[in-house]
């Protein structure tokens, strides 16, 4: 256990992060991923406001839908990334980062204040979230909900009754399987838990849910994107609604980055040396003598692809599939490969 946001966290259980990797790819594994922030909007003016501070054109969603999208600044600097869920007419419920959730209140709740016609409230100690997770999670979750969870499809939510608990279950997950993100009352989670367990979902920890979203080609915030990066160099351009109507509050820095190239953009690259990536080295055009061009942000082993493998800001130039590059491993320079992201895909 360790801290985290606030939170203690599991890091693993007793059958390790690799068994639990596996149990995801291959069976089904259940997170605690109640530290997640959760804050509902409420009110005619709700879906309104959402569109002045989110990239995502939140009007356009019907009820029962989401969006991964990005929180930026006024200067288009990502302050997070996160899901927003459109629960109703006027009603949403966004799902942020928990390291993140004092800058996103800070940035969020002023604006909300002003704004006519919402409400904004915090729900993560009223509402627990379990992240159900792999091939066989929709089996899973059906086998505990009357064959309701399945006619739920992607990227919706509904609500269902899993194990005789209410849920909120969201279709998304950050590990590049199939599966549900349940919201259960926060006094009837471990009850939930208990029942998926049972169900034959093995638990998992902080350390192969990071291993997981690595191998998905996903990114974290604090390592692979942070408020000095743009969406436009960290490669999610395409969570960017500039032509939504009305008012959004960082568009207009959006639109001048988006008009001209980023110097630097994240890549994936595959260890083709000897050696795991990890955040911080540092990313060489040639031999580690030479002056770094870019930055490790993420790097792991991953058992899947029996692969060492890793995500950095590079130039431009050395972005393509198929360049070589070199790794700075403490003083040994190693070799790698750009490779398309993601390294793993299931879909």
């Amino acid at each position: 256990m360790v801290p985290f946001g606030g939170w203690d966290m599991p890091v693993q259980y007793p059958a390790g992060i690799i068994s639990e990797s596996r149990s995801v790819r291959n069976n089904c594994g259940i997170f605690d991923v109640s530290h997640m922030g959760r804050i509902e909007f409420t009110g005619p003016g709700a879906v309104p406001f959402l569109d002045t501070i989110l990239s995502a054109h939140v009007a356009a969603l019907k009820p029962g839908r989401s969006k991964y999208h990005m929180i930026c600044n006024e200067q288009g600097g990502i302050i997070d990334d996160a899901i927003v869920y459109r629960l109703d007419v006027e009603k949403c419920l966004l799902v942020v980062n928990a390291g993140n959730a004092e800058a996103d209140m800070a940035w969020i709740k002023p604006k909300a204040d002003a704004h006519d016609g919402v409400d904004m409230r915090v729900v993560t100690d009223e509402i627990g979230m379990i992240a159900v997770q792999g091939p066989k999670a929709i089996e899973i979750v059906d086998s505990l909900s009357e064959g309701t969870a399945s006619s739920i499809r992607r990227f919706r939510i509904g609500d269902i009754t899993v194990a005789g608990v209410p849920c909120q279950a969201a279709r998304t997950g950050y590990t590049g399987e199939d599966g549900f993100e349940l919201m259960p009352p926060a006094d009837r989670l471990e009850e939930l838990w208990q029942a998926l367990k049972e169900a034959g979902c093995d638990e998992c920890g902080l350390g192969s849910r990071d291993v997981l979203r690595l191998e998905a080609g996903l990114m974290l915030h604090g390592s692979d994107m942070t408020v000095d990066n743009n969406p436009y160099e960290a490669g999610l351009a395409w969570t960017i609604k500039l032509d939504k109507p009305g008012y959004y509050i960082p568009g207009e820095a959006l639109r001048k980055i988006a008009a001209s190239e980023t110097e630097k953009v994240i890549a994936g690259f595959r260890m083709t040396g000897r050696a795991i990536p990890r955040h911080g080295m540092s990313i060489h055009d040639g031999s580690a003598g030479q002056d770094a061009v870019g930055v490790v942000t993420s790097g792991t082993h991953s058992q899947t692809l029996d692969a060492d493998i890793g995500m950095g800001y590079v130039p431009r130039r050395l972005a393509e599939s198929g360049t070589p590059i070199e790794l700075d491993v403490r003083g040994r320079s190693v070799t790698a490969e750009i490779v398309e992201l993601p390294f793993y895909k299931r879909f």
